[in-house]
């Protein structure tokens, strides 16, 4: 791999890293961690999944997702209701109470971004945008193939 490539890996890898660490600090300013930030947040936007789904959407192991969801449930920021059609299952649902913290979790996320995207112009944005766009979309086709490469296939021969 030329170390272009590499450095662009690692600098990924970096970048994703402050920002988690950033937002887990900045959420304790609300009472919460970043995961929990996360799963309200979901919420929000998809309101009454199945811990399942949500499990899925968060790529977090579902006994994980149980605690977290046991905490905000204690903290009264959502409840878990019957399932209309399923009476095993119980479908996730923000309170009242959560939707003051959702618009200051909001302003939050604003300024963490406007943090990490300062002297940052917009077509700059919307062009590591379709960059990570393409990257994913051969990510996911890779793991849907199960296609890897040996170490053969991915050295470079230099003469």
């Amino acid at each position: 791999m030329p170390f272009v490539q590499r450095d662009f890996v690692f600098a990924l890898s970096d970048v994703a890293r402050l920002l988690r660490t950033y937002a887990d600090q900045e959420a304790r300013r609300y009472g919460l961690t970043r995961a929990q930030w996360a799963v309200l947040a979901r919420l929000e936007t998809c309101e009454g999944l199945k811990q399942a789904e949500l499990a899925e959407l968060l790529d977090i192991q579902p006994i994980t997702l149980t605690r977290l969801i046991d905490r905000l449930c204690d903290s009264g920021l959502i409840e878990r209701r019957p399932d209309p059609t399923d009476r095993r299952v119980k479908r996730l649902h923000l309170t009242p109470a959560a939707t003051p913290l959702l618009a200051g979790l909001a302003d939050l996320g604003r300024e963490l971004f406007s943090v990490a995207l300062s002297d940052t112009e917009p077509d700059e944005i919307a062009e590591t945008m379709r960059l990570f766009a393409r990257m994913k979309d051969n990510l996911r086709g890779a793991i849907q193939t199960g296609k890897t490469r040996t170490p053969s296939e991915t050295t470079e021969h230099h003469d």
